[in-house]
């Protein structure tokens, strides 16, 4: 399929390194471009020494002269589409994708379906979620995309009528061309990446690529209480089906009285709320996402409350680590923006003492921690943005706040100040970046650090 082309994989992350060993496989002249030395790369790399047709620039940008004769380039979500010699190409003519257009440039050609997922907040686990259902559905499923799992990878290995269920960032959705998921859903937008996307409008439209391909015969599932996402229902050129946990809707799925009811075709009630497995509103919203998405899919129903019934949490989304001295240890390491720390702390009925700091990604912390002093009687802070997070959670009235230069001193402190029956929550509001490589490594350390509590209280 590609055997004749020239292509450029930029970046040499999760998605970059499966990419580049797809293409390479299938022949393509492969040139990699990487902004770390070979040295620093040497183990990544070690796949692709095999492959005569791969060659590299590493340890900076290319110039255009040596790049200007591709046919396509595949580009990492982490590489910020400003650089130079990227607007150079595209002012070429010349296209530059996302793994996730190139993964779906193969499933067109195998038969393979995509479902897609997005939004600021709950993409994880709603995606998860679905990957559950669809495969108690019958269905050959592959759960990919921003959740960890490269698409081009389990495409390749798909067979025909498989179904790749994927977690979607508007990194990835800011580089697609033709991509178009059978079923889409935008779960919520609140202000996120502004060092990229430098505005919320800028924001909005990556995420709205997520249907822009989309027609009459495909399916888009919108947050109705949400009024981005619930506009975004004009701009669709799918049939929409909204969700509410606010409004009862005349055509949708929203909750009454404590139940939630799938009033689409007909109106029936699937199940009551308190039978969910997972606890918090947020949650509830992501349920209903599920639902929406996988009744369009065709699913059955009995199937889809099946899995709502006994769905466990993702790890590093409200996980739960241990309860210590009466203490209760989260590790919501996912929480990588304001919004979604205050979904957090809303989840709990205890005393909370939240660690929150990390990579600043111009983030506003006020609206959190003015929800926040209604849940949090101390907050610990790190990392990059400890300065900005102290002031605002200092204006906003909470008085107990730390600052320690790490997640173990983070731990130690909580467990020092920890009341009987406080939640010690690891909900940072920020990026893991400066610290960790990503928030899985940073979450690992955590739950490290609380059993480290744990064995000092027993004496190992």
């Amino acid at each position: 399929m590609f055997s004749k082309n020239k292509v450029l994989v930029i970046g040499l992350a999760r998605s970059g390194i499966n990419s580049a060993l797809f293409l390479a496989k299938e022949g393509a002249d492969i040139l990699i471009s990487d902004s770390k030395s070979q040295e620093q790369l040497a183990e990544i790399i070690n796949d692709l020494d095999k492959f005569d047709n791969v060659k590299y620039i590493l340890g900076r940008n290319p110039m255009i002269d040596e790049v200007k004769d591709i046919d396509f380039a595949v580009v990492s979500p982490g590489v910020p589409l400003e650089l130079e010699y990227i607007t150079q190409l595209k002012s070429m003519g010349i296209s530059v994708i996302s793994e996730i257009e190139l993964a779906y440039k193969v499933a067109v050609k195998k038969g393979v379906s995509f479902i897609g997922i997005t939004g600021t907040n709950g993409k994880t686990t709603t995606t998860s979620i679905l990957g559950e259902i669809i495969k108690a559905s019958g269905k050959e499923t592959y759960v990919v995309g921003n959740i960890g799992n490269p698409a081009i990878k389990a495409v390749d290995e798909a067979s025909e009528n498989a179904v790749l269920v994927t977690e979607l960032s508007s990194f990835q959705l800011e580089s697609i061309d033709l991509f178009k998921p059978v079923v889409s859903t935008v779960l919520n937008l609140t202000e996120d990446h502004m060092d990229r996307h430098h505005t919320i409008e800028n924001y909005a439209m990556a995420k709205a690529n997520i249907f822009k391909n989309q027609d009459r015969d495909d399916f888009c599932i919108l947050n109705y209480d949400d009024p981005i996402t619930r506009k975004m229902g004009d701009e669709c050129s799918a049939r929409v089906i909204y969700f509410s946990v606010k409004n009862i809707l005349p055509k949708g799925i929203y909750l009454e009285d404590g139940e939630i009811i799938i009033n689409i075709d007909k109106k029936m009630s699937l199940m009551k709320t308190k039978d969910l497995s997972l606890p918090g509103e947020h949650n509830i919203e992501n349920c209903m996402a599920a639902i929406g998405v996988a009744l369009s899919f065709g699913v059955d129903e009995q199937v889809i409350k099946g899995v709502l019934m006994t769905f466990k949490a993702v790890e590093h989304r409200l996980e739960y680590v241990n309860t210590i001295n009466g203490v209760k240890y989260v590790n919501d390491s996912k929480g990588t923006n304001p919004d979604s720390t205050i979904k957090a702390v809303q989840s709990y009925d205890q005393p909370i003492i939240l660690i929150a700091g990390g990579y600043d990604k111009g983030s506003d912390f006020t609206e959190l921690f003015s929800i926040a002093k209604k849940y949090v009687r101390t907050v610990i802070v790190l990392g990059q943005t400890s300065d900005l997070i102290y002031k605002t959670a200092k204006d906003a009235g909470i008085e107990e706040i730390f600052k320690v230069d790490s997640i173990s001193q983070a731990v130690k402190k909580a467990s020092e100040v920890a009341d009987f029956n406080n939640v010690v929550l690891l909900s940072p509001a920020c990026a893991s970046w400066g610290m960790y490589n990503n928030y899985e490594e940073r979450g690992n350390d955590f739950k490290k650090c609380v059993s480290e509590i744990e064995n000092d209280r027993e004496g190992k």
